[in-house]
């Protein structure tokens, strides 16, 4: 079977904190990781590194994911990249117009997965390792991030409780 470190994926999201996110937990299980901050960015670097995947947001500024999609799909260098959807929007008004358009797209346009934010970096990264055949340690990605869980509960047991306080303020504002 293929290794992860064999393969590239490009990550195409506006929001700085989620590319980077999608990106470390790809990274961390072991794939060759671009990034793109929108669709006109995104197809600039699909052309410049051919990866074996990407993943496109759905509402992005200068070129949507679902434009990108298809601009995409139109290139025949390209057209058989393998596409994940990642949105916040799949239930509002501003993504779920684009996903029913997925609906009329013929069965090779249409992306291979939409998934919707927030997602788990286990199920991301077993949605990848699904379309590019490969094996990654999902044991070790679980692992890490029950470790860092747990010391953030350990942070929040041992922390007094004007802390607690002032941590909930902010979260709620």
């Amino acid at each position: 079977m293929t290794k992860a470190s064999e393969k590239t994926i490009l990550v195409v999201d506006d929001e700085p904190d989620v590319r980077e996110f999608l990106a470390t937990c790809m990274k961390d299980a072991g794939f060759n990781v671009k990034t793109a901050e929108d669709g006109v960015d995104g197809m600039e670097k699909i052309i410049k590194y051919m990866p074996d995947l990407v993943t496109v947001d759905m509402v992005m500024p200068r070129r949507s994911g679902i434009n990108l999609i298809r601009k995409l799909k139109k290139d025949d260098k390209c057209k058989n990249i393998p596409v994940i959807v990642i949105t916040a929007h799949a239930q509002d008004e501003f993504g779920q117009e684009d996903i029913s358009k997925f609906d009329g797209f013929a069965t090779h346009l249409k992306p291979r997965y939409i998934m919707e934010k927030p997602i788990t970096p286990a199920n991301l990264i077993k949605a990848i390792c699904n379309i590019l055949e490969v094996e990654a340690d999902l044991d070790d990605i679980s692992q890490r991030l029950g470790n860092e869980r747990d010391a953030v509960m350990d942070m929040l047991k041992n922390a007094n409780k004007d802390t607690i306080k002032k941590i909930s303020q902010m979260l709620n504002t």
